[in-house]
């Protein structure tokens, strides 16, 4: 059957990441039972880190750290001058000589009882009133010194206790590290070919789709992609296309509608509200920029008669005539609309009323000398009378009365001619006598 439309060539998103997913598990699951032996390894060192040697490194740590302490308690004391300073420092060195994890140690302990013993002395006979003298800082810096020894001494202990249990640990590491290794560059592998992938069949679509979409209009051609294989991206892509096709047509819905809101029905002319607004930016661009701008008011004489003489068909016709005599005479950048009836508005932007005028009486030359035909073979000639006013000194409303009142006052000197508004007369104050 003609009609129907061939079936998409292509696989499901779900059906192919599925399938990707599922072969990443199983390297995934390989890779964690290769690993787990040494993992097991590791643990087990770990443990025995935990429940012996680590407590044993940090008693060895604390023991370091009560030694430096009493060091610089030490030097605490030669350093300061209150006796009250002298004595709280004092007691502290007491306080960490019988500490627990300092009376445990031998070398340790033997040398806490030699400081405190050299530092008490210093200290009783500075209270006592005897002097400084530089043998007892002399003797306090070989002190301090076999004091740093020790805490060394100390330090290497406890990184010597740890050494034996850190290279079983260190050990089981480093296969389970090559081991690792071997499974990362396995499932490199096949992350990389997941990546190539979704590249080429989900990422590159999608940024053309992205692309499309953002150049999407009516004023474009009709987006094109490449073909692929995922049939979502084949349905999102046919509905970007059709979403094309539906801009067109709105577009072209829209342009009917703004040319019905604009334009007036018979005359195919701006209606009033339009022209208004159109003229009145105009006018306000002119103004600013110190530009002569005219309007003008113009009105079919005799129209009424010609109406109950012609008929209203007849006055439609006129109304066309007259509208396409209006488009071949005036410039295409003069603005002009239908504003009620048999009357017209005209905005004449970068001249003058004397310019102004010469136009106009060339189109009321070419409105009287034209025939109109009508639906039955009659022919009728229908004049204009017009006015103007120069609006660049004036609001828009006030410009477009004054060009009325001169066309009323063409009107009174006998239709079929162009009136051109006075300039407001300005009343210069009187002097006084």
């Amino acid at each position: 059957m003609s009609g129907v439309q061939p079936r998409p060539r292509g696989v499901h998103a779900d059906q192919a990441f599925g399938l990707l997913a599922g072969v990443f598990v199983l390297a995934f699951s390989v890779a964690v039972l290769l690993l787990a032996d040494d993992q097991q390894r590791v643990i087990d060192t770990n443990s025995r880190l935990q429940e012996r040697t680590v407590p044993e490194i940090i008693r060895y740590q604390r023991l370091a750290r009560n030694l430096e302490q009493l060091r610089q308690e030490g030097e605490r004391i030669f350093a300061v001058s209150s006796p009250a300073a002298r004595q709280q420092s004092m007691f502290v060195v007491t306080l960490i000589a019988s500490h627990p994890s300092v009376l445990e140690h031998p070398g340790a302990a033997a040398m806490a009882r030699e400081t405190e013993y050299f530092l008490g002395q210093v200290v009783r006979q500075w209270a006592d009133g005897r002097p400084r003298s530089a043998a007892q800082y002399e003797q306090w810096q070989r002190l301090s010194g076999r004091l740093g020894l020790q805490i060394d001494d100390v330090s290497v202990e406890g990184v010597d206790l740890a050494s034996g249990e850190l290279n079983q640990a260190l050990a089981a590491m480093k296969l389970a590290r090559y081991k690792l290794l071997i499974v990362l560059v396995l499932v490199g592998f096949f992350l990389l070919a997941f990546i190539v992938l979704v590249r080429r069949h989900l990422i590159h679509p999608l940024q053309r789709i992205d692309q499309a979409l953002s150049n999407l209009s009516a004023e474009q051609p009709e987006p094109t992609f490449n073909t692929s294989r995922m049939l979502e991206i084949q349905a999102v892509e046919e509905g970007i296309r059709e979403h094309h096709a539906l801009l067109i047509q709105n577009e072209e819905i829209r342009r009917g509608l703004e040319a019905l809101a604009n334009k007036d029905g018979l005359t195919g002319l701006m209606n009033r509200r339009y022209f208004l607004q159109a003229a009145e930016m105009e006018q306000q661009r002119a103004q600013r920029y110190r530009r002569p701008v005219t309007v003008a008011m113009a009105d079919l004489d005799s129209f009424k008669k010609l109406n109950d003489t012609y008929g209203h068909a007849a006055g439609d016709a006129v109304l066309r005539a007259f509208a396409e005599q209006v488009r071949e005479t005036l410039r295409q950048s003069d603005l002009v609309c239908r504003y009620g009836g048999e009357e017209f508005a005209f905005l004449f932007p970068e001249i003058g009323p004397a310019e102004t005028a010469r136009l106009a009486e060339r189109l009321r030359l070419a409105c009287a000398g034209h025939d109109v035909p009508l639906a039955d073979g009659r022919r009728v000639r229908a004049t204009v009378s017009i006015g103007l006013a120069d609006a660049s000194e004036c609001p828009i409303e006030s410009a477009l009365r004054q060009a009325d009142e001169a066309l009323y006052e063409a009107k009174r000197q006998g239709r079929n001619r162009v009136v051109i508004s006075p300039p407001p007369v300005t009343n210069s104050p009187q002097e006084n006598p």
